[in-house]
């Protein structure tokens, strides 16, 4: 197929600030987008938005979710293994206070079930905080999850072993404050490499990408060690492709709350333990952030922030992508 690089929507959108994308590949090829808008990030009119794309291009955004009079934040679509398709997004006056909200559809995205808590009374923020979820070799659905308070960033694993009906939350994953600058780590991205292997990438304040390894299905983690690859404390996503290959999607910037460009998509055949074959998707002035990236038909998928205005997506083979 062709390769794809449009933008979602153009100036007259119904929303000042949009921010946080998310993407699934439905059936027929189509794709479905969701972000969070409103007239800025964390104001109480910020509600979830979506679009979806046919041959025929994308649909107009819609206002999706909007539970409660609150702000709305970061929106995570999954396509279950049996169909269904998942948004969940977290909704509160502040991040320390959110909480985890969710909707299904059973008919490819066209219409949905009432919004409600995911696990009801529960102070963590649970299911996925950004990315996607995964499914283990095992069947278990894996949610990459962080918590956050004034002081201190940390991050667990939420998982499900009946389809998400119940979740069940991991301990925090074990990080050395006294080797670690600033808060700490938040929302991970996950990957199994083989049945009961399961790794994390996580966004850090050190000015590095961190990464932690599971060997027992992601109930216990390694302690959290920083890698070579640079992090802006800004928001990271990979998918991993059928071949193995790993596909991350970062802003390669060494800086605690460091510039929001360029845009990377980095490559790694060897699990994560070196990357090459870099290309800068965007280099211009402004913020290019918050991707997320999935596994299509054809190769790759992927939306990001631009510069807060609009929601990109890209869409086509590794070879098209990397040029």
């Amino acid at each position: 197929m062709p390769f794809k690089c449009e933008h979602i929507f153009e100036d007259d959108r119904p929303f000042a600030e949009c921010h946080a994308s998310t993407l699934v590949q439905l059936s027929g090829g189509r794709f479905l987008v969701a972000w969070f808008g409103g007239t800025h990030e964390g104001h109480d009119d910020v509600g979830i938005w979506a679009a979806d794309r046919s041959e025929g291009g994308w649909s107009k955004p819609r206002l999706l979710a909007k539970a409660a009079p609150q702000p709305h934040w970061n929106p995570v679509l999954f396509r279950a293994p049996q169909g269904q398709v998942l948004l969940f997004f977290k909704v509160g006056p502040t991040v320390p206070t959110w909480h985890t909200w969710t909707m299904t559809s059973d008919d490819d995205g066209r219409t949905w079930s009432d919004p409600h808590e995911l696990v009801p009374g529960d102070d963590l923020p649970r299911g996925p905080v950004k990315n996607k979820p995964i499914v283990l070799s095992d069947g278990t659905w894996m949610a990459p999850s962080s918590t956050e308070t004034d002081d201190t960033w940390d991050v667990f694993v939420d998982r499900t072993e009946d389809g998400g009906r119940t979740w069940r939350a991991g301990e925090l994953v074990v990080r050395d404050r006294t080797e670690f600058e600033g808060k700490g780590v938040i929302q991970p991205t996950l990957w199994e490499s083989e049945p009961g292997c399961v790794h994390m990438l996580m966004r850090s304040t050190c000015g590095r990408i961190c990464r932690s390894d599971s060997r027992d299905g992601g109930l216990t983690w390694s302690p959290i060690y920083r890698t070579d690859l640079p992090n802006n404390n800004s928001g990271i996503d990979l998918a991993r492709l059928s071949s193995g290959t790993l596909v991350l999607v970062h802003n390669p910037v060494s800086e605690n709350w460091g510039p929001r460009t360029p845009l990377s998509v980095s490559l790694s055949t060897d699990n994560g333990h070196s990357w090459r074959q870099r290309r800068d998707i965007e280099t211009g002035p402004g913020e290019f952030s918050y991707p997320a990236v999935i596994p299509t038909r054809e190769g790759l998928a992927l939306t990001y922030t631009w510069r807060r205005e609009r929601i990109a997506f890209w869409q086509g083979s590794i070879a098209l992508i990397l040029g």
